[in-house]
Order: structure tokens, then sequence, then C-alpha cells
């Protein structure tokens, strides 16, 4: 099928949303009002750079206002476009109604190649594109809160939250108007590795239901598999992390901008990550194969793909050609509503991305409780609860020494059981509960009726009848 019959982005999630709404009991004037974007803010903005005015084109899109604030990235792109930013609002209002966080969805984006930039000129371009935001209420804590996405991070938040602060200097909750933010400026432990953690907690979760794993044309436990990862940047590179670390999973490729490497026995992620850092690009990395066309390592023999970056990296054109059982869409919008229909027909298993990638804007989520709140996770609990473990060690030592039992608790059991729960911790425990709710909320729609087929509509349905549930409270 030639790729020009494509639906683009915004038509792939318009047309994910319609097939969905096929099988909800929904009015068509309801339908409309979730599926619309309800408004682009379009800014066009100069800065003065090495002797010249520079023009930027940027935007921000808020796509339901069911709940405020909207939640939703601001990614740095030469691709960035105004139908882009709206398909990926879309996607973040039907991602927090699926893992309950409280927020509506929006999105932003500057048209920008950042490695272009000097680090103090990419401050005064972050600086001007925030306050043009912030003037019109764009970011605030309590109407709308950017979050770091491709092509930003901590830093960028960081100057955000400073020029908010400038430019609100009573507003005594100015750090929570941005999430992602360093730790020295608000932010959260948790919150880098967040959506890379949330991919393995999905996983993790997946692989408890044998029925979902069968399903996949995969049988086991998540150690041992193969798996393929499309994108070392943040999520890739986390995902990919934990998962070979932490899982026993062998990550056999990666695909990278330069290329991809393959190696059968298992990538060493950290030493990969190094060498990208290093020399620009995974061609060299010593010990596995080199592969110049990165895109074709996705038909790379596999039990799970992870594409980690772009959207519609899977389409018409190579569709059929995927081997893995089970994809695991860790960006946005990663297979096209083309390729979804054909990668189903084969039998392929698809954890959806507004599943699979939610673990940023739930730690997000975290984050901005934690600002409002201005006290850190665990601060007032954690030497009570090792209080109260020491106690009850102390105690069954003593019966043991009583009776003469000859009890002894192992050293690490000890060490574990009497540290008390700090940040970090917690914001694991809480986005792992997330996940596997999520999942749950998911899957039990899927295997209780016999008109739904796949996890993505199954998602598409609890999250629309969310949004719709608050919508009708409103008197909608």
């Amino acid at each position: 099928m030639p790729l020009d019959s494509e639906p683009s982005f915004r038509e792939s999630v318009d047309l994910m949303f319609q097939r969905a709404v096929r099988h909800m009991d929904l009015s068509p004037g309801l339908a409309e009002k979730i599926r619309v974007c309800n408004s682009t803010y379009t800014v066009r903005f100069g800065v003065r750079l090495r002797g010249k005015i520079e023009t930027f084109t940027g935007y921000r899109s808020v796509h339901s206002e069911h709940m405020e604030p909207v939640k939703g990235g601001i990614r740095y792109a030469l691709s960035v476009h105004q139908d882009e930013v709206e398909a990926l609002a879309a996607l973040m209002t039907y991602k927090c109604a699926l893992v309950e966080t409280p927020f509506g969805g929006s999105k932003g984006g500057l048209c920008i190649d950042p490695r272009q930039w000097e680090v103090h000129e990419l401050e005064q371009i972050t600086r001007r594109f925030a306050y043009e935001l912030i003037k019109r209420d764009l970011i605030n804590p309590a109407q709308n809160v950017p979050a770091p996405d491709m092509g930003t991070g901590e830093r960028e938040m960081a100057w955000i939250v400073d020029q908010y602060a400038r430019m609100n200097t009573t507003d005594i909750n100015a750090k929570a108007c941005v999430t992602g933010k360093p730790l020295n400026s608000g932010g959260i432990r948790g919150r880098v590795e967040a959506t890379g953690r949330g991919v393995q907690y999905a996983l993790h979760e997946f692989f408890r239901h044998k029925e979902d794993v069968t399903l996949a044309n995969l049988e086991g436990a998540l150690e041992g598999k193969t798996a393929v990862v499309q994108g070392l940047g943040n999520v890739g590179y986390h995902a990919a992390k934990f998962l070979s670390e932490e899982d026993g999973v062998k990550v056999v490729g990666v695909i990278e901008r330069d290329g991809a490497v393959i190696d059968e026995r298992g990538l060493d992620i950290e030493a990969l990550k190094t060498w990208i850092a290093e020399t620009g690009g995974v061609r060299g990395f010593p010990n596995a194969t080199y592969v110049e066309d990165g895109a074709s390592v996705l038909e790379h023999a596999c039990d799970i793909l992870i594409p980690a970056a772009m959207e519609g990296v899977i389409h018409l054109g190579n569709a059929d050609r995927i081997k893995a059982r089970l994809i695991v869409e860790a960006a946005n919008g990663p297979v096209t509503f083309g390729a979804d229909e054909i990668l189903r027909n084969k039998g392929v298993l698809i954890i959806p991305d507004m599943y699979a990638n939610a673990g940023g804007v739930t730690v997000s989520y975290f984050e901005w409780v934690k600002n409002l709140s201005h006290i850190r996770f665990g601060r007032m609990q954690r030497r009570a609860e090792e209080a109260r473990s020491r106690l009850l060690v102390a105690e069954l030592e003593r019966l043991s020494a009583d009776r003469g039992l000859g009890w002894e608790l192992k050293p690490n059991f000890k060490e574990k059981f009497l540290t008390g729960s700090d940040e970090l911790a917690l914001v694991r425990s809480g986005l792992d509960d997330t996940m596997r709710t999520a999942y749950q909320s998911m899957r039990e729609l899927w295997h209780s009726r016999n008109d739904v087929t796949d996890l993505r509509v199954a998602a598409y349905i609890v999250a629309i009848e969310r949004v719709a549930s608050t919508y009708r409270s409103k008197g909608l």
C-alpha cells in the first residue's frame, strides 16, 4: 500500500478515537465536543542572536479543559507544526483520563533545532517563548502546566519556572507552573526516569496475566525475552536500562539517528549511552554489528519492540515486515492507524502509547502536588516508619533470646525492613500502582466485551468515558 495513502498523525488520532466511539453509547454532540481541540495559540517572536534578530514560531494547544489545569510537554524540534501539537494534546487528554491524573490535555512546541544554538542562546529563546505563553495564562499552576518533551529537559523547565516567578512575584505556588524541574528548582526524585520506568512497570503488569501473554504468542516471564529499542533518548534509555539490568531482558538492537547496532547477546545500554554522548551516534560501537539503515532494524526478529522516539515510525510501508510479537509504544503515536490494522490482523499485540508512556505525566502529577503542598514526600513519615519497624525487629529478637529459639534475621532483610520510604521509593510505588490499575481497567474491558478486540480500543473507551462523565457532571 503506498505511503501517500497514510493518514497524518492528527488524522490517525482522530481515526482511532472514532473507532473507539463506535463501541460506545455517546451522543454525536458529546463525542464531537471531546474529539475537537479547544484552542491553539501560535506565537511568532524575535530574539536578538549573533548580531541579528531571529524569528521563531511556537505553539501551545489546549485540547480539553474538562479538568484543569491542563497538562502536556513542550517539545523543541524542526518538525513541530500545529497539527502535530494538536494531536499530541488530544493524546494527553486521553492519557490523563486513563491513568486518573486530574488534568485536561495540552501540548506545546517550538520549531527549532536545539543543537544549533549555544546554551545561553537557548536560554534567551526559552525565556522569551515562556514570556509569550505566561502573559496569556498558557503557563500557570492552576490553568496550564507544561513539562519536558523531545528536545527539552530539566534545564529548560528551570528557565521557565524562573521566568514565571519573575513575572508573578507574589504567587506562592509559582514552582507548580511546570513539572520535570531539577530538584533544586522544586522537582521530584524519579521524574527524569519516569516514562522509562512506566514502560517497565507496564511490561511487569502485562506479564502478570498469562492469558494476555499467550495472546501475544509469547510464553513464560519477562526474563530472557529479547527486545529492540528505537531511540535512546530519555525514555528509550531508561526503559532499556531498567529492563536489561533489572529484569533480564536482552536488548538485542538499538536504533538511533545515525543507524542502529545489533548484538544478539544483549547490548550494554550504559556503555552504548556513553558512546553516543562521546561520538554523537551509534556508529563504531565496539562488539556490535552496525546497520546504516536504522529503520530496517525495526523489522529485526525479537519478542518485544519498543519504539521510543518519534511518531509514525511503523507505517503502511513496513508494518507487514515487523517480526516482534509485542509492541510497547513508549513514544507518542509510533504506529500509524493503517499500520495498527495490519499488525492486529497479523496477531501482533500492541500496548498503546496512551498507557505505556503515561509514567511521565503520572510523576509530573506527583511533582505538581508536591509543589502545591510545599513539602517533599516522605519527610513527615519516613522516620516514624523506621521507628515502628525497629520496634518489631527488636521484639522478635528479644523473643528469640528469651526462649532460646536461635532466630536470626538476615542482615539484608533487616536493612531493607528498617529503611523507611523516601521520596524516590514513594514515587516509584505510586507509579507502579498507577500502571497496574490503568492496565487492569483496559484489560477488564478488553476481555469482557466481544466487540473490543485490542488494548488500544479498550484504552480509548476507558479514557473517553471518563472525560464524558466529567462533562455530563458539568451539565453538558
